[in-house]
């Protein structure tokens, strides 16, 4: 077995900068969404990719690849969310088995209200505290790491 290359003081104070930063922007934004509107991140990732197609609705597959989740992940939360009556769930026409994730007019009065003032936080806690440069500094580190993420998904 090859020893572990460990983490030199710079490396680990940039990856423990990541990780501080990615918990306390999410917790922050979390925290936001649920206090003004009772929606979780999750709810919320629904609700902007439904309206976002001229529908407002999307495949079950199509709606789970966008988000990259399970299943089973998938359909536990549409289900929470159908209770709640922001989406519904039909069945696909072209396919009986498949399903048509639709989001409701309480799902797309709920987005149109939260997605305004969840693009404010984001710009002030993030976006307006960037240069130009650390802007694009932060796109290409995201787009490499993505872009690694990918690779290692494919060769699994």
């Amino acid at each position: 077995m090859t020893e572990p290359r460990w983490l030199d003081e710079r490396e680990q104070q940039a990856w423990r900068s990541l990780m501080k930063m990615q918990d306390g922007l999410s917790e922050f934004l979390e925290r936001q969404l649920r206090n003004r509107c009772g929606l979780s991140s999750a709810d919320y990732q629904v609700l902007a990719h439904l309206s976002e197609t001229p529908e407002g609705r999307l495949r079950s597959f199509e709606l789970g690849r966008l988000l990259r989740w399970e299943k089973s992940r998938l359909s536990q939360h549409l289900g929470r969310m159908q209770s709640r009556g922001l989406v519904s769930r039909e069945r696909c026409p072209t396919d009986q088995r498949g399903a048509v994730v639709v989001i409701t007019p309480r799902g797309s009065d709920l987005i149109k209200v939260a997605a305004p003032q969840h693009v404010a936080d984001v710009r002030d806690v993030l976006i307006d505290h960037l240069t130009a440069a650390e802007m694009a500094a932060l796109v290409t580190i995201g787009d490499k790491v993505g872009e690694r993420l990918a690779a290692l998904e494919r060769e699994q």
